[in-house]
């Protein structure tokens, strides 16, 4: 049971904004995604493979779209005062989330995929290449890791932007823990530092 639900929360903080904002650190191994390679130009599209429980229903998931949706709007996104993007959308689909300090959420079953966020981001943090119109889906492979090992995704990236890593271990100055299934590496601004 409490792998099932799990599970469904790791596929809920992606799709619906329920992401622990006080992550705990644990020895368990999550999966880390290096923003700073994914955003170096070097991959021009992401040719990564996803093993997702339903992708036979949906051939075109990738569900790396949806966890570098959730790092970027988590650590990169500026969360400004006045959200263009959200002001720019026409049908509502983005939402500025008041009470998990403004962190930005995209209603897939609302989205078109016009972009218009991506364009009225002053600072071009929503890469329009995460706001695609078919909705992608990761559960972290949490039920699947047991049995094939390390996930698909990360045995076909040829950049090597994707590993397994311990909650637990040290992180350095650019690498934090977000919600409970995820370890993202990216330099980014800091509203301290700003």
């Amino acid at each position: 049971m409490e792998r099932e639900n799990r599970l469904i929360n790791s596929a809920e903080q992606v799709h619906q904004g329920k992401l622990n904002t006080e992550p705990r650190k644990a020895s368990d191994k999550r999966l880390c995604i290096d923003l700073d390679k994914c955003s170096s130009g070097e991959c021009k599209e992401c040719v990564i493979q996803c093993s997702y429980l339903f992708r036979r229903q949906v051939p075109d998931n990738n569900g790396i779209i949806s966890v570098a949706e959730l790092a970027t709007y988590a650590l990169v996104c500026r969360r400004c005062e006045e959200p263009h993007c959200v002001n720019a959308c026409p049908v509502e689909a983005l939402e500025q989330q008041k009470d998990k300090d403004k962190m930005l959420i995209r209603h897939n079953m609302r989205c078109i995929s016009c972009k218009s966020c991506s364009h009225a981001c002053p600072y071009g943090t929503i890469y329009p290449e995460n706001v695609p119109l078919l909705i992608h889906c990761c559960d972290f492979c949490l039920d699947r890791r047991d049995k094939e090992g390390e996930p698909l995704c990360i045995k076909t990236c040829p950049y090597g932007a994707l590993s397994l890593k311990k909650g637990d271990c040290g992180l350095d100055e650019n690498t934090f823990l977000v919600g409970d299934n995820l370890i993202v590496h990216s330099t980014h601004w800091q509203r301290e530092r700003a």
